[in-house]
Formats: C-alpha cells, structure tokens, sequence
C-alpha cells in the first residue's frame, strides 16, 4: 500500500479547521455595548458600575497598556432560538461569547471579568476560554472589567515593563460580544477530534494504532457533509467511536492529572495585576467545578488566596466551598512560590510558618505536600525545612529545563544538608501548563525514567505563568483519555492521591544527595541588587526586631508587636516569589520592590528602635546591642553592654601604595589598589597567592543567548578586562581610597581592617551604568581545596573547585548566602558579603604543583530584558576577607558583616541576653515570641559546622518547660533532653535544625 498520509492529513486538517470548528457556534445576535475607561490605576466594582458609560463601537480602538476599561453589555437573546413553546433546539446551549481583541494566548494579554449587576462574579473571558455562560430567558445585563495587559515581546529590551514609559496609545481593538448557541454534538465532535488527532501525531510511524486512528479519521471525513456539520456530525462521532473505545495497553503509563494555574506572584506583569490575574483564573476553576464534579484544581500560594479574602470576599467563600468538597486543593504549604536558593534560612522557613498557618486557619487542611514547579533551583537545605514543617512530599520539574545533564530519576528520595530525606517527584511531562494532548501523554510516558519500578507520575495541565488554569476542553480531553490504546491512562486527581499512590508502589526509590541545581539561570543570583540587598536587609532587620522585641517583651517593659511583625513578614516573603528576589521581572516589579524593602525597612527600625530604647531606659550611657549570635567588640550574643572605643589604625605607606595592620592581620595594598599580601598574624601565612593579586575587578562582556535577565552563559568567561588602571589612591582616616573610572561607570573602593576580627573589609560604591557587562571581584588564594563551602540556609554546601564532570562543569556559577570558604587541613579563608549571592571559585595550579584557588563575587550585572535599565545607578556593595579562617570564623564573618552592632543611649550598663549557647559550632538563628501569643519564647537554633555537636542553652528568665517543635510550635520528638536548672543540654547531628519552645 502506498505511502498516503501526507495527502489524507492535509484533508483532514482542512475539513477540521474550515468545516468543524467554525460549526461549533450557530446563530449569533446582537448585544449593546457601552465602556468607561478607567482614568488610572484599577478601581473596585461598585465604584466602576456608577460610571458614565459611553457606546462603543466594534473594531474600536481600546486600553492604553496596563490599562482598565469597563464595559456594560445588555440584550435580549434572539427570539428566533426558541419555538413555540419557548424551548431551544435540541442540543444547542447558548453562551455570550466576548472577543476582547486577543492577540496571543493567554495570560499574556488581554484579560476580562464579568459581573452581575450585584457584583457578584460570575467568571473570566481570555484566549481559549472567552465565554460567558448565560439564562436566554432573562434580560442580560453584565458588566466586564477588561485589563489592556501588554503582550511583553520576548527576550528584546521595552518599555512596556515600566508604566511611565509604557505609552498611552491603545493596544486592542474590540471585536465582538455576541450571543451564539453552541452545538453539542459538534462541540464534542470536535473533542473527539482533538484527542484522537494529537495521540495520532504522537505516536511512532511503525505502530498500526497510529494508522488506524488515521483511516478512522479520514472516514469520519467521508461521512460528514462538508454542507451540513450540525446534521452529520452525530455520524462522524459514530465512525469515531470504536477507536476512542479501545481500552489502554495494560502496562501503559498511568497518570494523576491535577489541574493547576502556574500564577507568577509578578513577572511581566506588577503583583496589583496579580489579584485580577488571580481573581479571573479562581472564578473560572470555580465554574468549572460546577458543571465537572470530578475536576480537581490544585493552588500553592498562600500569598494568593489571602488576596482573593481581600478584595474578592465573595468569590474566596465560594472558593472556601469548594475546598471543603475536596475540589480546589491548597498545596504547597508556602507564603509563595518562592526562590528556594537565596532566601536566608529563617526566612525559608517563615515562607512555610506563614503559609501553612493560612491554609490551616482558613481551610482546616495542612499541606502534605510542598509545590514549586518553576523556582530555579533547589537549595540542599530544603528536605529538612520540608519535614520540620510537617510535609512529607515535594515537587518540581523546572531541572528539566538543565542545560548540561538530564537527572537520573524522575521519583526518587532526596537526602538535604543534614541527611533528611523526602519523597520527591518530577514530572517526566517536564512543564507545568499541559493541554493533557497526545504529545504531553505521550512525552510523559516515553520520558519516564524510573519504568519497571513505577508505574505513575502527576500530569499539571492547565494554562499557566499568567494564569487561566484548565479549560472545559481539557477536561473533554482528560475523559477520553483515562483508558484509550496508544496513550497513557489518566485520571483526574489531587496531589496526595498521587503522593500516597506512588510511595506505596515505590517504598525503596533511589537516593539524589545535595542541592538540586539548574543548570540554567545562573545570572539570577545577581541581577537587580537592589532588590537583592532589601532582601538580605530585611532579614536582618526581621531578626534583630523579633530578638529585641521578644527580649524586652519578656523583660516586662514592652508591648510584642505581633500584628506589625506578621505583616512586614508578609511583605518579604511575598518579594522572595521566585521572579521578584532573582531580579526576572519587568521594571515596574523590581520598583514596587525598592518601595516595599523602604517601607519595611521604616517600619522594622520603628520597632526596634523603640524595643532597644524600652530596654536602655532613659539615660546617656552608650550601650551596643549585639543582634549576632557571636559576641563582638565584647558584648555579648544577643544582648547589649558599653560600647568599646574604636582603634582603627591609619593606614602607613609603603612604596606607592599601603600597608593596613591591626595586630590581628596586615594587608598590603598596591599603587594599583590591588592587595598583593594579607598576613593574619596567628598562623603568619600568606593568604594571597604567590604572582597574583586580590580586590581585582573584571569586567566581562555578558550576552547570554537567551534570557538576558535570569542567565550566565559559560562563555561569558571568553571575554575579560582586568579593571586596573587607577583615577587616584589616598588614605582617608583608617581607610584606603581607591578610585577607577570604566565605561561610562566609576567605582570608589574603601580597604579597612575590622577593629575586632582578623578580616579586611573592602567597600565598593559603584555608580554603575553598563550593558551587557558582568562585574566580579576576585581574590586568588594560595590554597589548595578541592571544593568550596558556601553558606545556606541552616548550614552550608560543599561544591567542586574541579570540573572532572560535566556534572561540576555546570557549577560554573553559584549562589552563597553571607560567605565562601576555602581551604585546605590546618588553613583556609572566608570572603564574607553583606548583599551578593552569585559566586564562581576556581583553581589553578601554578609551577612546582603548587594551588591557587580563586573566589570571584559576581557583583553587578546590566541585562536588558524584561528591564532595559536593571541595576543602573548607585550602589554600595561591602565584602570582608578573613585569612586563616575556619569554617566556624567564616559564619561568625558573615553575620558580623551583616548585623551591624546597634549603637543605642540609655540607663542600663547591660541587657542580659534571653539565652546564652555554650557550643560556638550551635547558632541562634531566631528568638520570636510564640504565634499563638501566648508569650511563650520560641528559639530556632542549628549546628554550623557540619558536625556533631554537643550543646547546652541556659535561659535567662523563669519558664515551666521546655519541648521540641516544628517550624508551626507543634511539639515533635527531638534529640534526648537533659535539665540542669535553667540549662537545657542536648546533641545534634551535623546542620540539623531544631526549634525550642520555652513555655513560660
């Protein structure tokens, strides 16, 4: 038999595209439409329906970008859909169908909301979903907020992110609102179509299901008339069903297909388009719910629900419904989908407190499970925050997106920092928006990779990234597909239903050790440093609030401000959304981010301020209050004494440039400004290698080849100036000035000693304004390490310095929180940081097989998309370099750079801290009052060093017990207690995490 099926698709397709689809909406009338267009940014309904409308023409031009119009739609369905009796044809449903303008997909466009005269929702209109449903024996009478959201052109610089230069001309034109009646039977033709199609294409040209799917098709084509759709469309279906019917293989692949909405909290589009975005996509799955009782419609973001409770009160009680029938499912158990590699760790695991309590609160239901599809990566630390929330499952499936390697295991247990392991899936579908068509299925089969030990894996399908969510076609689909021969099987169902099913047939799955590292978006630990260093800021500033409130609290002298706290937490978290800290989003995201990090910064300093003052009491004595879990300057952890008088010492000149020395480290600076000698005086080692010099700038040129903001190409390293020629060096006080002009940028550097550590602190104020360029700083070690120790959260990760695997290869770039260490047995350094997340450590060897290992910081990048102008301007970036550092002087380094003392007049000549640890290796990481504010001290504390380490805390104020919890205050076993009166001794393994709440 020849080979005919190019012929027979192309004449399939055609009679699809020109004879069915167009045949699935009959008898069209007309509506009477009038707007009003918003003057600026979105008002509510009420205020929106007492407008003056205006007619409004179709084809008229409409929404300036991130504009709102309203428009008012009323009518009468044609008298000709009913007979005589006042019934519709058999078979036909009438809907309002609204056609905006649409120019792409949706969530990337623009968007509408219907309301009833009184205000309640009834759903939303975008591409591929832009109906409303309606009764045509009543009068219609809506009203449509319609959001001109800009279509963000992919991967060029524009001005559309940014509302000031976004333009005010409009980019939609209105085309139509009609009332039509939908033909069933054609409609579920067109289903049958659909599915049977797409698993044709889908499967191999070898296998007969493949053809005789084909010649089903094509008789189905000879069966109908071209003329008249409507009445031979039952007989196409009939030709059709004999091959839908086929039952799937018995070992085919079987899949939980969940439906999900991937909402970015922000992106191309500020978090105020967010609620709308989320209200539009809550109130379609709400529909949806109600015409398929077996949808099911997965949701992470706690962030996202209690805006809906905020602006939307009436459709969050639907939505509460639906909950409590096990239809719209809170997962994730997060604040927000949030970046998972730079948040500091008391942070992280905030994002889990916040966002669990919510679901609790509200709903009644603790997530299971944690949800975060699209983050960029996934910190080592994670498995054990996951547990010592109370979940038990993750999933992802954005390290699909690996440039280099493609990981072993699609199901699989994952072992963090501390041995704690969880139940991890990744969808072998590898996205997180599938259509549930045969190319998703059949991907998701074939790709698989744990087969002949699993049998399962979660499909999330739904339109994502802007929202949407699933469609009544995909549920069309996922019903056809639930036992059919060529596809996998598929069931609609929740996550634990999967979780629970796939741990039960795979108990013993294989073991992924460390971090789950993208290789992809590298550049993300750097762009927008503003918003990167709120972050860090804020952390800090959230720490030393909740410590000195909390301690003053229990001192009797102060009010805990619970309220206040919870909201600022709020705002944080919701700016670690994984598009937001990475520096991913369009200008205006990154703008309301400076203004959200200057309102809390305002706000926590209040707190403080008045908590340190409360504790001082009126007087004039100086007192340092010491926020850092090490004593510093001689005050102790976490409590306040007289301040010491600084003695910094000059710096001397030596040849044409400096020589810095306190005693504790010597320094020594060049007429280029580089530091060619540091000395720390316990070991009288060099720090610096021999030939090289450090605090060398290097600017590289930085054109990723796609994703200008979120990526670090490896070859960016092709391409290097050495930042040596100087404008001036002088001494200025105990500093060393340095001064380079580059470009059209200047970056003036100021090289001090600590007064009270062995560490060189090196400050860069940058006035940078560059494109396409990535700044490092780097400082060549005369050290031999095979790997390097960067901090996480609640611990550190050990990566290669080597690349003997493409595996190490791909580490080119790496995320650190406050420090790097490297070194060898008896020696190592720290480089310390107050703001920078994106590292590279390398080495070398040098003549006579001796070691230089380089740490470079990553501290400024100029990508143009989607911000032309990301990280132009002032910035000033510190950094600190500790010689002959062990890994416990390079944590101390981090949180000295990070938690300046606190300078603060007052009557006390001390402030006894609330607690004191006798094992410098266990870290106070957060003292907080109890969420339940009962007043009970709760204290998160974790091991350090990567060992075992035997600790003892002694409280400082009268308690009735204490008890393990987890990260929620629920009491959970933990290591063995022993009690010598107010001293609680215990042991923990290497990085485990642990929270102590003292009940009082």
């Amino acid at each position: 038999m020849h080979d005919d099926r190019p012929l027979v698709e192309g004449r399939i397709g055609r009679f699809i595209d020109q004879r069915i689809n167009p045949a699935v909406y009959v008898s069209r009338g007309s509506t009477t439409v009038t707007a009003w267009t918003v003057p600026d940014e979105p008002v509510p309904f009420d205020e929106a329906a007492g407008q003056k409308f205006e007619p409004i023409e179709y084809g008229a031009a409409w929404g300036a970008p991130w504009g709102t119009m309203w428009l008012h739609v009323t009518g009468t369905a044609p008298p000709e859909w009913f007979d005589s009796r006042g019934r519709l044809p058999r078979g036909m449903i009438p809907e309002l169908l609204v056609e905006l303008g649409f120019t792409g997909g949706p969530g990337f466009n623009a968007e509408g909301l219907a309301y009833r005269p009184d205000g309640s929702i009834i759903k939303a209109v975008a591409p591929f979903n832009n109906w409303l449903p309606i009764d045509p024996k009543e009068p219609l009478d809506i009203y449509l907020e319609c959001a001109a959201n800009p279509d963000i052109p992919g991967f060029q610089p524009t001005d559309r992110g940014d509302k000031a230069t976004a333009g005010s001309d409009p980019i939609y034109r209105l085309r139509e609102i009609q009332f039509v009646l939908r033909d069933a039977t054609v409609w579920e033709l067109q289903q049958d179509i659909a599915v049977l199609w797409s698993l044709m294409h889908a499967l191999p040209f070898d296998l007969p299901r493949r053809h005789e799917i084909l010649r089903a098709l094509e008789r189905m084509t000879d069966t109908m008339d071209p003329d008249d759709v409507a009445g031979t469309a039952a007989a196409g279906r009939e030709v059709l069903a004999p091959v839908l019917a086929k039952p799937a293989y018995a070992s085919a692949h079987n899949i939980i297909a969940v439906g999900h909405a991937h909402i970015d909290s922000a992106w191309l589009w500020p978090v105020r388009e967010t609620v709308r975005k989320c209200a539009r996509t809550f109130s379609n799955m709400v529909d949806l719910m109600d015409r398929h009782p077996e949808f099911r419609f997965a949701c992470s973001s706690a962030q996202q629900f209690a805006w809906i409770k905020e602006h939307y009160p009436e459709l969050f009680s639907r939505i509460k419904a639906k909950v409590a029938a096990g239809q719209f499912i809170p997962v994730g158990g997060m604040w927000v989908e949030a970046d998972t590699n730079m948040p500091g760790g008391e942070a992280m695991a905030r994002q889990f407190v916040a966002g669990k309590r919510f679901f609790i609160d509200e709903f009644g239901i603790d997530t299971p499970e944690v949800w975060l599809p699209d983050s960029f990566g996934y910190s080592a630390a994670l498995p054990q925050i996951v547990t010592a929330s109370g979940s038990n499952y993750f999933l992802t499936q954005k390290i699909s997106w690996n440039q280099t390697n493609r990981m072993p295991h699609h199901t699989f247990r994952w072992e963090g920092i501390d041995g704690t392991q969880v139940f991890t899936h990744f969808p072998p579908v590898d996205k997180y928006n599938s259509d549930l068509g045969g190319s998703d299925l059949g991907h998701a089969q074939r790709n698989y990779r744990d087969m002949g030990a699993g049998t399962m894996s979660l499909v999330p399908f739904g339109w994502g990234d802007g929202g949407g969510g699933p469609t009544r076609e995909m549920i069309a689909a996922a019903r056809r597909t639930h036992s059919l021969e060529g596809s996998p099987t598929v069931t609609i169902g929740s996550p634990i239903e999967f979780f629970e099913k796939a741990s039960a047939e795979y108990p013993a799955p294989p073991v992924w050790s460390g971090e789950l590292y993208l290789e992809l978006h590298r550049g993300t630990y750097t762009s927008q440093a503003n918003t990167k260093q709120g972050n860090r800021r804020s952390e800090g500033l959230l720490r030393e609030a909740e410590l000195w409130a909390s301690t003053a609290a229990v001192r009797g002298v102060f009010d805990y401000p619970y309220d206040e706290l919870d909201e600022v937490w709020r705002l944080v978290l919701l700016q670690q959304f994984h598009d937001i800290l990475p520096g991913s989003s369009i200008a205006w995201v990154h703008q309301d981010a400076e203004r959200n990090y200057a309102a809390v910064a305002e706000r926590l300093t209040a707190v403080i301020s008045a908590a340190t003052t409360a504790l001082a009491g009126k007087g004039r004595k100086t007192l340092l209050f010491n926020a850092a879990p090490t004593d510093r300057d001689g005050v102790p952890a976490l409590g306040a004494a007289g301040a010491p008088t600084p003695n910094h010492s000059p710096p001397r000149k030596h040849r044409r440039g400096f020589v810095l020395d306190n005693g504790m480290v010597r320094a020594v600076v060049s007429g280029k400004g580089l530091v060619t000698s540091l000395v720390d005086a316990a070991s009288g080692r060099e720090a610096i290698a021999p030939g090289a010099a450090g605090n060398l700038l290097q600017l590289h040129r930085d054109t990723p080849n796609v994703w200008d903001a979120w990526d670090i190409d490896e070859f960016y390293r092709h391409v290097v100036t050495d930042l040596t020629a100087l404008d001036s060096i002088t001494a200025d006080g105990a500093d060393v000035v340095l001064t380079r002009s580059f470009g059209k940028s200047r970056i003036v550097q100021r090289l001090r000693l600590a007064t009270d550590a062995p560490e060189l602190l090196v400050t860069n104020e940058i006035d940078w304004h560059e494109s396409q360029k990535l700044l490092k700083l780097a400082f060549p070690f005369d050290v031999h390490a095979d790997r390097s120790a960067s901090e996480t959260q609640f611990g550190h990760v050990f990566r290669p310095t080597h690349s003997n695997t493409s595996w190490d290869f791909a580490k080119f770039e790496i995320c650190a929180h406050r420090w790097v260490h490297v070194g060898e047995s008896g020696y190592g350094v720290a480089v310390a940081n107050d703001s920078t997340y994106g590292h590279d450590v390398g080495r070398r060897t040098r003549e006579g097989g001796w070691t230089t290992t380089t740490v470079r910081l990553s501290l400024l990048r100029a990508p143009r998309y989607p911000d032309p102008h990301a990280d132009q301007g002032a910035h000033t970036l510190r950094v600190a370099i500790r010689p002959g550092a062990t890994i416990g002087d390079a944590v101390e380094s981090g949180y000295r750079i990070n938690l300046p003392a606190r300078v603060v007049k007052g009557a006390a000549d001390e402030i006894t801290p609330l607690l004191s640890v006798a094992n410098p290796a266990t870290v106070v990481e957060a003292v907080k009052l109890a969420e339940d504010r009962s007043g009970d001290v709760v204290v998160r504390i974790y091991e350090s060093h990567g060992g075992r380490a035997t600790t003892a805390i002694t409280a400082d104020f009268p308690y009735e017990s204490v008890e393990f919890t987890d990260l929620l205050e629920r009491p959970v076993d933990g290591p063995a207690l022993s009690h010598k009166g107010a001293t609680a001794a215990f042991e923990l393994r290497p990085f485990q995490l642990v929270t102590l709440r003292y009940r009082r």
